[in-house]
């Protein structure tokens, strides 16, 4: 390792969906550019460029943050583009890098997997979200892994609920 630099951060979430199987949530979680509809953070998620659920198209993702400090309340977007690296559908993983983004990333990089809950469809699904990434100024590895089992735990919650409507 060269001197200065600091290790890769790594880490990985599980969430578990209790009533819907793999291939139920694989579909919704699939579509790579609706991330949206259910990670409650992200205002947008849309393509950029590239062939749809293909290796190479690149999403744009986009929140707004309101800032607490002074208590002015300004309005902030942050944003990144990421890249789909592989998809299986076999596997039920998808793998993808931020390539562009105002929050502070030098490189990230993201696995989810829709597996079996120990093995057996009949007790649910849970979604892996695991990452390697390098430090993040301003941030603390736990903030990081704690922002991403939050994210994995709406997720699950509002798939569940999409699930279980009529529309879904």
């Amino acid at each position: 390792m060269a001197e200065g630099t600091q290790p890769k951060w790594e880490g990985k979430v599980i969430a578990k969906l209790i009533g819907s199987t793999p291939d139920q949530v694989w579909p919704l979680l699939e579509d790579f550019c609706s991330l949206n509809k259910y990670l409650p953070t992200i205002d947008t998620c849309h393509q950029v460029e590239g062939v749809y659920g293909q290796p190479g198209l690149i999403r744009y993702c986009a929140s707004t943050i309101t800032s607490s400090s002074g208590g002015t309340g300004e309005k902030a977007i942050k944003w990144c583009h990421e890249k789909l690296l592989a998809m299986d559908p076999i596997e039920r993983c998808l793998t993808y890098e931020v390539v562009d983004n105002n929050m502070g990333f030098n490189s990230y990089l993201s696995t989810m997997k829709v597996l079996p809950i120990d093995g057996d469809d009949e007790h649910g699904c849970q979604i892996e979200w695991s990452f390697v990434c390098d430090p993040i100024g301003g941030f603390r590895f736990d903030d990081l892994l704690t922002y991403i089992d939050s994210s994995a735990r709406s997720m699950v919650e509002k798939i569940g609920k999409a699930l279980q409507s009529p529309d879904g």
